[in-house]
């Protein structure tokens, strides 16, 4: 993390001095003018504040939280859609988080929307329609324990209303709708990882997670695979993400395949699941939080790449041997084109990604590791362009030297061919980095005099 301090800064004169919350009736449809946001924080000593600012330009000049900015609570995600709507999602360990929204106000003031929700503890999101959707999967209802008590996991969904400023959340009683066992057929439960609309379809990135105990006791142990029943853990454990109950088998037994799912709509309905063993599962993995990594290009054909995490996984025979890579689902289609594949690692002396973006037109950010997995101490301080025509990598010139970047921003903004990227090093304030994926540089742009930013984005006045 930067260690910048902002010198003299006083978090409750900034308080004071920040805008206040308002009720608003904002309407979905229009928009004009607007600003520029990034969701920054400052410190002052041992105490953080959360602050969201605005600037006209990220090409040029410097934005400070002084006497300025609209503080707040921060979120693990900030979700911009359509340049209307600023949503704050926040991940609280296993339980639920809250929610609010932000608009730019007429007088190009930053405020904060009325409503004030939980939502359901999320490990991957995603939009579609009207709605932000977030996920995890959890225990199913007691009425569909077993006859030993193990309790069935359930896709835990919530729809975010964003222009009605509502919440809905699943109802595991909707067991056809919901269930995660077995979701593929091969007995394990799964999460889902990101989703896109595309075509009018929902779009999902399938993870195997194992079995669960209750997917162990199937039949007792069919869905085990031979010579995997010495992981099937004898009592309970972890802690966290890493945390397992007595029965179950941690980790999927198929880490050599990749599985999407296609749903006519956000109540999952419709489901198609198809298949590549060309790359493993589709995610990117950071603790708990699985990072999309299935995004459409402007002509609608669909990258889904794989980071190969598994390849990070204790034993061999849950380890893939496959490179982390991307192949392609082409504009309407339903299954995985035959001809298109590319290892990420070939093109990176093996090093494969922590997450990636859409950048516009058939163009792909990806933020890469500096070695590879089966090294030690690897971190992600590099950026890259992934070209989905030509399928070579890139990696991105004129950003700071990777020793000294300490962290990226979690949400860019793409705009007129071009990418910003929050930019966060050990020597100076976060600076916002305006990429061109055309040639894989950058420039420097923005000064955030601040401690980091974890998003930028553009909120327009609505009408």
């Amino acid at each position: 993390m930067n260690k910048n301090f902002l010198k003299g800064l006083s978090l409750a004169g900034m308080l004071a001095a920040s805008v206040t919350a308002c009720t608003d009736n904002y309407m979905p449809e229009g928009g004009n003018g607007g600003e520029f946001v990034l969701a920054t924080s400052v410190l002052d000593g041992d105490k953080t504040a959360n602050v969201l600012l605005s600037s006209t330009s990220l090409d040029e000049g410097s934005v400070s939280a002084v006497n300025n900015g609209l503080v707040n609570d921060g979120a693990t995600e900030w979700v911009f859609y359509k340049d209307m709507y600023l949503y704050a999602l926040t991940y609280n360990q296993g339980n639920a988080g809250t929610t609010r929204s932000y608009v730019m106000g007429a007088d190009s003031q930053l405020k904060a929307r009325s409503a004030e929700y939980k939502v359901n503890r999320f490990t991957s999101f995603g939009k579609y329609g009207k709605y932000i959707m977030s996920a995890s999967t959890g225990d199913g209802l007691p009425e569909y324990a077993d006859e030993n008590g193990n309790l069935p996991k359930m896709f835990l969904l919530t729809w975010l209303d964003v222009a009605a400023e509502t919440a809905a959340t699943s109802d595991s009683k909707e067991k056809n709708l919901y269930m995660s066992e077995n979701f593929l057929g091969n007995g394990e439960y799964v999460m889902l990882s990101g989703f896109l609309e595309s075509s009018g379809k929902l779009y999902s990135g399938v993870v195997g997670m194992g079995l669960s105990a209750y997917g162990t006791a199937v039949e007792d142990g069919k869905y085990i695979r031979e010579g995997y029943e010495d992981l099937v853990k004898t009592e309970s454990g972890g802690s966290g993400g890493g945390s397992y109950t007595k029965g179950e088998l941690s980790g999927t037994q198929y880490p050599d395949e990749c599985w999407v799912a296609i749903f006519d709509n956000e109540r999952l309905e419709g489901k198609k699941i198809i298949k590549t063993d060309k790359i493993s599962y589709p995610c990117g993995r950071y603790r708990s939080q699985y990072y999309q990594t299935i995004w459409a290009a402007d002509n609608g054909d669909i990258y889904v790449f794989s980071a190969s995490f598994a390849k990070t996984l204790t034993d061999t025979r849950q380890q893939t041997g496959l490179d982390a890579g991307v192949v392609r689902i082409k504009a309407g289609a339903s299954e995985f084109d035959p001809d298109y594949y590319y290892s990420i690692e070939k093109q990176s002396d093996g090093a494969s990604f922590l997450r990636c973006w859409h950048a516009g037109g058939n163009y792909f950010l990806m933020r890469m590791y500096d070695r590879p997995f089966s090294q030690t101490g690897y971190v992600a301080n590099r950026l890259a362009i992934f070209n989905g025509d030509t399928g070579k990598l890139t990696y991105i010139t004129g950003l700071p030297d990777s020793s000294t970047i300490s962290d990226f921003g979690k949400t860019p903004y793409v705009s007129g061919g071009y990418v910003y990227m929050p930019v966060m090093t050990e020597t100076g304030y976060p600076v916002v980095y305006k990429i061109d994926p055309a040639n894989a540089t950058a420039t420097a742009g923005l000064v955030s005099e601040t401690a980091t930013v974890t998003a930028v984005g553009k909120l327009n006045v609505l009408n």
